[in-house]
């Protein structure tokens, strides 16, 4: 009986260390992770549907280049989905974008890229 009992604080402590989480207990090879910021990028667009015509604008009051292009859905079966072309918009640039169905749109939504994303593909 004795040993069990100079055995009951030592298990009890031994649960409680266990029991610990991970990030509470220190350990000598972990080192701090150090947070990198990422750079603000991407331009803030508003898109208008009247009828079959679309109208976006895009507007970066970041200094990354971004490249936007208009990606327009329509709604009929036989009518052609259409993505525009990449055009630049630069440090507080606001840029036009313009396209259309021929009959009803269904959806309408405006890609990004920065510019060194698109000199790496060349």
């Amino acid at each position: 009986m004795r040993l069990s009992r100079s055995l009951a604080p030592v298990t009890v402590a031994v649960c409680l260390v266990l029991s610990l989480p991970y990030d509470a207990m220190p350990h000598a090879r972990v080192q701090a992770h150090t947070t990198v910021t990422p750079e603000p990028f991407g331009a803030t667009c508003r898109s208008q549907v009247t009828g079959s015509h679309v109208i976006a604008y895009c507007h970066n009051p970041y200094v990354p280049v971004d490249r936007v292009s208009l990606h327009i859905e329509c709604d009929r079966w036989w009518d052609i989905d259409s993505d525009g072309a990449a055009v630049a918009a630069g440090p507080a640039q606001t840029v036009r974008l313009t396209g259309r169905c021929w009959k009803e749109v269904r959806s309408v939504w405006v890609g990004h890229r920065k510019e060194d994303q698109v000199r790496q593909e060349r």
